[in-house]
Order: C-alpha cells, then sequence, then structure tokens
C-alpha cells in the first residue's frame, strides 16, 4: 500500500547544525570526482532506496549537466545497458549497490574493480558521495520530503 507524501519537518530548520554538517560533507565528497559520474551514484542510490525527492533533483541536475535522457532512463539497468556507460562508471555503479545494499557486503570483487579505475583519493571520495547520497536519502524519505517541492 502506497500513500501520498507528507512533509513531516524540514531538517534545515529543525537542526541547521546537522544540515549544514551534511551539506559540507556532501561537498567535500564529491571534490575532485567527475559531477557526471557523482550524479550517476547519486540517482542509482537514490533508486535503490526509493528516495523519490532525491530521484527527481539528481536527474535534473543531471538534465542541466547535459546528461542524455537515454542514460538517465537506463541506470536502473546498467549492468544491462553496459554499452552506455564507460568501465569506470560501471565501476562506481557497481561499487554504489554494494554499500547502499550493505547485507549483501561490499565482495573483494566489487572493490577491486572501482580500485582499477580510480585512484586511492578518488575511490575514498566516491565511498564519501555514496554515504552522502545514502543519508540524504534517508533523511528525506524519514522526514517525508516530498518530490518537486524545493
Amino acid at each position: 500500500m502506497t500513500t501520498e507524501p507528507t512533509a513531516r519537518l524540514d531538517l534545515a530548520t529543525a537542526a541547521p547544525k546537522v544540515a549544514k554538517a551534511m551539506a559540507e560533507l556532501t561537498a567535500a565528497a564529491k571534490e575532485g570526482l567527475d559531477p557526471t559520474l557523482a550524479e550517476l551514484v547519486q540517482i542509482r542510490a537514490s533508486q535503490l532506496n526509493h528516495c523519490a525527492y532525491c530521484l527527481l533533483m539528481h536527474t535534473r541536475q543531471a538534465r542541466k549537466r547535459g546528461e542524455s535522457e537515454e542514460r538517465l532512463n537506463l541506470v536502473s539497468a546498467w549492468q544491462e545497458a553496459a554499452t552506455f556507460f564507460t568501465a569506470q562508471e560501471q565501476a562506481a555503479l557497481a561499487l554504489t549497490e554494494a554499500v547502499t545494499l550493505l547485507p549483501n557486503g561490499v565482495s573483494n570483487e566489487v572493490y577491486a574493480r572501482a580500485a582499477e579505475h580510480f585512484d586511492e583519493a578518488e575511490l575514498a571520495h566516491l565511498i564519501g558521495v555514496i554515504f552522502t547520497i545514502n543519508a540524504w536519502n534517508r533523511i528525506a524519505v524519514s522526514t517525508g520530503k516530498v518530490p518537486g517541492e524545493e
């Protein structure tokens, strides 16, 4: 049974220091990463977490950066549509899924695949983007953020 989203609270108003810290952490995590890659990661995690608010926000941002509709439509099926994504993007999306779906764990194979495409600093930032979007997804879902309402 689905229900219409109902805004519960605004984190920035109720806990401004938490919201500010999250925004700063997110910005720090993205440093040095390709912005398109960061958007793809945020889109995939938001899909997995069923966070409509973040999904809408990041698909809009990706479009503004020039991302194609074809690729945006295929993020959820990136493995089956591998020719649409670079090897680096595929490695990042695989790591995103592993980190987001933690009960399955992050296998050595998935980690090694990512490490082939990112140096240590880039990999650390990629993991940072993955865990910050997961935190934002949980904030948006638990506080009832309504998609399209900024």
